[in-house]
């Protein structure tokens, strides 16, 4: 942009955008000067996430299901409306897929041109299908409709505002070690996940979405971690007298995760900066406060400068 003008800002519309991912997503582009309209149903989202831009005129909050209406709970349904959205209004799409496009991978670390080991019939197929299905109805729009498409392929990521109760491990692990209740661990805990804080993410979907790149690209972070040196951390940063309980394996679980993100780094300059150690303590304040009321904790920011892995 020449000096002394102005950038014009985007009109954005992000689905999901009051959950977890989502609204870290929309404050980077409020703070930029964009006008946002949030579409959510609150199925996993929280009003509190975007309440601090009421009151804002660059910010639209519409609750609604993109599935309407069809009403059924799937994201291709979901990927197609807005794909529809897309080419009518000759927007450029982003699809935030998913690291569980690769199964239970058979190569490691993972790279974009890894197919996947998918069980299609298992207990996590309707996420992992639904997500290779979202992906394949992308390239579709943008081969036959010439939609701008860009895809993401989004690995393991923590940080303020997730979900308490949602089943993820770090959240599982951040909660349960709060309430000073056991850190359950599935099968051996030598299962392996890479961590990313969210703001890391923001950063890579903002380069990925106004770069000139389809994808897919992996954004991740390569710091990999076995579930049992996951819990080792929690301990360290909120209670080291933590148990740790042991339950049999969930089915089809993936036994190694690390994203190749050598194709990010590439063609968008992106890798991440926040080390586990120094995002954690800041998801930690924000569950505490959560869980407890206290509202003497430090603020949840979603930024730092620290740049180990």
């Amino acid at each position: 942009i020449p000096l002394g003008l102005k950038r014009k800002g985007l009109r954005i519309v992000v689905t999901g955008g009051a959950g977890f991912v989502g609204s870290h997503l929309v404050d980077r582009l409020i703070a930029r000067g964009d006008s946002v309209i949030v579409v959510d149903n609150f199925f996993t989202g929280r009003k509190e996430n975007v309440m601090h831009h009421f009151g804002n005129p660059n910010f639209e909050l519409i609750r609604h299901d993109v599935v309407e209406p069809l009403l059924l709970e799937t994201n291709v349904v979901g990927t197609l409306n807005m794909l529809g959205l897309a080419k009518r209004v000759g927007a450029r799409f982003l699809l935030t897929s998913t690291s569980e496009v690769y199964g239970d991978p058979l190569q490691h670390p993972q790279k974009e041109t890894y197919w996947g080991n998918v069980n299609p019939i298992g207990v996590r197929s309707c996420y992992d299908e639904g997500k290779r299905t979202a992906e394949t109805l992308t390239m579709d729009y943008h081969r036959g409709a010439g939609v701008e498409v860009r895809i993401a392929r989004i690995f393991n990521t923590y940080g303020p505002r997730m979900c308490i109760d949602d089943g993820r491990v770090v959240s599982n692990f951040v909660a349960q070690a709060l309430r000073k209740e056991p850190l359950t661990v599935y099968g051996d805990g030598k299962q392996t996940r890479s961590f990313q804080y969210v703001s890391d993410l923001v950063e890579g979907l903002m380069r990925l979405m106004e770069g000139e790149h389809v994808g897919p690209f992996n954004l991740g972070n390569p710091g990999e971690f076995t579930m049992l040196e996951l819990a080792e951390v929690v301990q360290e940063t909120i209670d080291p007298n933590a148990k740790i309980e042991f339950r049999p394996n969930t089915e089809d679980d993936p036994h190694k995760r690390k994203p190749d993100i050598s194709r990010a780094k590439e063609l968008l300059g992106w890798q991440p900066k926040v080390s586990l150690r120094k995002g954690l303590p800041l998801m930690v304040s924000d569950f505490r406060q959560r869980i407890f009321g206290d509202h003497k904790v430090g603020s949840s920011t979603t930024t730092t400068n620290d740049s180990s892995s």
